[in-house]
């Protein structure tokens, strides 16, 4: 059924990604998982394949296949219709013919969407119109995008079918108490609708000016905010109207216009927060703020920053679960926990932290692989690819062990208990450059907090906050990329003295080198 080079392509893939038969199979798409297993175990025992293996005869042949495959594309691409009209194959196979020879079709659902309920207002406004027209029924219902019978149903749920539906002939067809009450009835409608096109403008401006949504409670606004909606509608609607509506003092509403009108006085700190916020991608929180104000020479408090936050709604992402596990038994001895939850090194290159997280975007998935230095936090090497293999590993770290100088360095590296971490192409570079092993206990995360904290903060900043359709995964792996030499040479952290890990290496340095200066 296959041919010596099948067979050989999936025993060595199989091998490659550490017997694991799952991986293998859904990278291939053949063979079954017993077959698999019987062509290791014959490779095993004799290094080799037999090539005697002969495939047989398919049941369709190539041409048949095409037929099928043109045959629904040109049916309206169902799969029952071209069953019954060729007289094979069966569903599924049919199915795996048009994902090989026509994979960019896709059977999608088609709906329609229900027209959504009129509003209350649009119904009011109409009746008004109605009774108040001076041409017929018809040119009102066309104006309002609506049949006449539905105009008129709506006459009769709020009027009444008694009330008339014209006061065009009342003097003749009604009395003269008739023709009062429904002018009044049409005046208590014509309030209403002002009524709703106020609430309705109010909603619209809070969402123009304040940045909220259609559905906020404008009782829950700050007079300051109150104060600008006001300002922005006093020359449609009076001010008492505007008053009562929002629930404001006419005092309070005139001490908050006067402080506008007197001027911000952290109009160029409010600039300076929001530009060092959406050029740090949008991940400071107000601590960081306050230390890049103040290395700007702008001393304001902490709490200040958290109400200037605030008004300008500069929010930093949540947090959200991890998927990525590489976990896949114990295949062999784990070293022993040396970190042992303790994360604070005396000096670089002392404790080193490493795994693999998985970036998930339409284009596909993503991994990256990074060593973190426990001494400053610092990204000591990292390598982003497509596949959690033994390749992304090994590069990472053999352009960590670049990065060491110091024959007398020889970190710690600690890592979850992954297979990457077992395989031997690590185990063998870890002994050549004569590095220690260390590993976590089984399912204990917290064991290698630190590494996790680093993903969490790389996913909040940059990745959960954007939206990533289109994006290729070329792009995106520049983007990951960026985003760590950005996070290495920029970044501020408050346990370095407001300083990124680069500029504390240098800062550093240069600390070494004055007794040599004077």
């Amino acid at each position: 059924m296959y041919s010596y080079e099948d067979r050989i392509r999936a025993v060595t893939l199989y091998i490659k990604l550490g017997k694991r038969t799952g991986a293998t199979i859904r990278q291939l798409g053949y063979p079954t998982k017993n077959s698999l297993k019987s062509w290791h175990e014959e490779y095993e025992q004799r290094l080799d394949l037999s090539s005697g293996y002969v495939r047989s005869k398919p049941k369709y042949s190539q041409i048949q296949k095409e037929q099928a495959v043109k045959h629904y594309a040109e049916h309206g691409r169902c799969i029952a219709s071209t069953i019954k009209a060729l007289g094979y194959p069966c569903r599924d196979l049919l199915r795996a013919w048009i994902h090989e020879l026509d994979p960019d079709s896709r059977q999608r659902f088609v709906g329609r969407a229900v027209s959504a309920p009129r509003p209350p207002q649009l119904k009011k406004l109409a009746v008004l119109e109605l009774c108040t027209r001076e041409g017929s029924a018809q040119v009102v219902a066309q104006k309002l995008g609506v049949s006449r019978p539905t105009l008129y149903n709506w006459k009769n749920q709020l009027l009444g079918r008694e009330a008339p539906a014209s006061m065009k002939h009342t003097n003749q067809s009604l009395r003269a108490q008739e023709r009062d009450e429904l002018e009044r009835e049409v005046e208590a409608l014509r309030r209403e609708v002002r009524q709703l096109r106020l609430e309705q403008d109010l909603l619209n401006k809070a969402n123009e000016l304040l940045k909220k949504g259609l559905g906020v409670d404008l009782q829950l606004l700050s007079n300051r905010e109150k104060t600008l909606l006001i300002d922005a509608l006093k020359e449609h609607y009076g001010l008492p109207e505007l008053l009562a509506q929002l629930g404001i003092a006419r005092s309070s509403y005139f001490y908050h216009r006067a402080r506008a009108v007197v001027g911000d006085k952290y109009l160029q700190v409010r600039q300076s927060i929001t530009e060092i916020f959406e050029s740090n991608h949008r991940c400071y929180g107000y601590r960081r703020l306050q230390a890049s104000l103040t290395r700007q020479q702008v001393n304001i408090s902490e709490k200040v920053v958290q109400r200037l936050m605030k008004q300008e709604r500069l929010v930093v992402p949540m947090h959200k679960k991890r998927r990525y596990a590489s976990y896949l038994g114990e295949i062999s001895p784990a070293p022993e926990n040396i970190i042992n939850r303790d994360f604070q090194a005396a000096a670089p290159n002392k404790k080193w932290l490493t795994d693999i997280t998985e970036f998930q975007i339409p284009a596909g998935k993503v991994y990256l692989s990074p060593i973190i230095d426990c001494f400053d936090g610092m990204v000591v090497s990292w390598t982003i690819g497509t596949s959690p293999d033994a390749e992304l590993v090994n590069a990472m770290l053999d352009a960590a062990i670049e990065t060491v100088t110091d024959t007398a360095d020889r970190p710690v590296v600690h890592s979850d208990r992954g297979g990457h971490y077992r395989w031997p192409g690590w185990l063998s570079r870890m002994s050549d450059a004569n590095l220690i092993r260390s590993m976590s206990r089984k399912a204990c995360s917290p064991d290698n907090a630190a590494c996790e904290g680093f993903f969490g903060r790389l996913k909040n900043e940059l990745f959960y906050p954007r939206d990533w359709k289109g994006t290729t995964i070329e792009q995106f792996i520049e983007v990951v990329d960026s985003y760590i030499r950005w996070y290495n040479e920029k970044r501020i952290k408050i346990s370095l003295g407001s300083l990124s890990p680069i500029e504390s290496l240098v800062q550093r340095e240069a600390d070494q080198d004055l007794p040599w200066l004077s």
